[in-house]
């Protein structure tokens, strides 16, 4: 899977996800790596369809698994960070863009990891990680490492 977050400092785009999974938090823009696609092609992909925008100097940010400790599958998530791109941020059928300042971020209203790796991304830094919930979606363990070298 991916996410990519839209980062032109002081501000960060995130969309409210309007239907699906995570519906009612705010979120960056990605989904699922279709077949015979890159990762990084979904990434662009998945921004594109979202908020209408065109991703330049996409950078890998981190890799995180999420796990559920009723489900058994793991989501691989590899996220990405671009500060410059063309377009408008538009609204879409799945979510409803909105700029924030990077000090007043909404994490109430986001998923509960965030407030971890997000800091890492906003200073630029890369990092890897896995977190585990329960069915309420509360954190019950995690684990996140910053990265030197490339992901």
């Amino acid at each position: 899977m991916t996410l990519c977050l839209i980062h032109k400092h002081p501000q960060v785009l995130l969309g409210m996800k309007k239907r699906g999974f995570g519906a009612g938090k705010w979120n960056g823009f990605g989904g699922k790596v279709q077949e015979g696609e890159s990762i990084e092609e979904a990434a662009r992909r998945e921004l594109k369809e979202e908020c209408g925008l065109d991703a330049k100097n996409m950078a890998k940010a981190g890799v995180i698994s999420f796990k559920w400790q009723d489900k058994p599958e793991i989501l691989e998530v590899h996220i990405f960070k671009a500060a410059d791109f063309e377009g408008e941020p538009a609204e879409s059928e799945e979510m409803r863009p909105q700029w924030f300042n990077a000090n007043e971020l909404p994490f109430e209203e986001m998923w509960p990891d965030d407030k971890h790796w997000m800091p890492l991304l906003l200073a630029g830094k890369k990092f890897q990680g896995s977190f585990l919930f329960d069915e309420k979606n509360y954190i019950l363990g995690h684990q996140l490492n910053e990265v030197v070298n490339e992901i």
